[in-house]
């Protein structure tokens, strides 16, 4: 499926959501600054947005790894450093079984991705397993709006509009975009979320609503 949608994946991303991922990541990256020396992991990195936003904003210092399952994903990310000159290092990884020694990141993160991961609290887990001690741990996801109406709103969206375009634009077959809807309604957020990224090893986790709680961005450190 993701191989499928890889090629588009870029495009339909941006035109779904008018943009506003790009600041959502910005956001990230602001309240989970990288390492000022060090090495930081993106799991789950798909074309690799967060990876380079992070070495946007990173000295030469810093080791950047990107790392996921879906080797036509990485191949467009890949692309995108060639053309920027990110230096950034393209792992092909199960986030289930990260082929990476224990303690090696300072940080940690994950966009649009962990509900994606088969089991959640194995790659939670994961993550907590390659991540120092006193690192952090930065998840950015979809969430629900708790304000009815908006939520009304956005799932009217999530549910008709966004799959049908998505599938369009993306020419997929295999209904991705359904996919992503269906995902995002039954993947725990907020606290119930926070509750399981206790439980793989971190603690100290905070939650920031953004644009209306469409998305929520956690962040959490590596227990000692």
């Amino acid at each position: 499926m993701f191989a499928e949608i890889a090629p588009r994946y870029d495009v339909v991303n941006r035109m779904l959501s008018g943009g506003i991922d790009v600041w959502w990541r910005h956001v990230t990256v602001s309240r989970a600054p990288p390492p000022r020396a060090g090495a930081m992991l993106d799991v789950c990195t798909g074309t690799g947005d967060l990876a380079l936003a992070y070495r946007a904003k990173c000295g030469p210092d810093v080791r950047i790894v990107a790392s996921d399952f879906c080797m036509p994903m990485l191949e467009r990310g890949i692309e995108k450093s060639v053309k920027t000159g990110a230096a950034i290092e393209w792992v092909e990884a199960d986030s289930m079984a990260l082929p990476f020694p224990a303690a090696t990141f300072d940080l940690v993160t994950v966009a649009f991705g962990l509900r994606n991961i088969a089991d959640t609290s194995l790659g939670l887990a994961e993550m907590a397993r390659v991540c120092k001690p006193g690192g952090r741990l930065a998840i950015l996801e979809f969430s629900l709006p708790r304000n009815v109406v908006v939520r009304n709103a956005y799932l009217w969206y999530f549910r008709r509009v966004l799959p049908f375009i998505g599938n369009t634009v993306a020419r997929n077959a295999s209904d991705a975009y359904t996919y992503l809807n269906q995902s995002v309604e039954a993947f725990p957020a907020g606290a119930a979320l926070a509750t399981i990224v206790r439980a793989a090893g971190f603690e100290r986790v905070d939650m920031v609503p953004l644009s209306f709680g469409i998305a929520t961005l956690y962040i959490a450190v590596r227990a000692s």
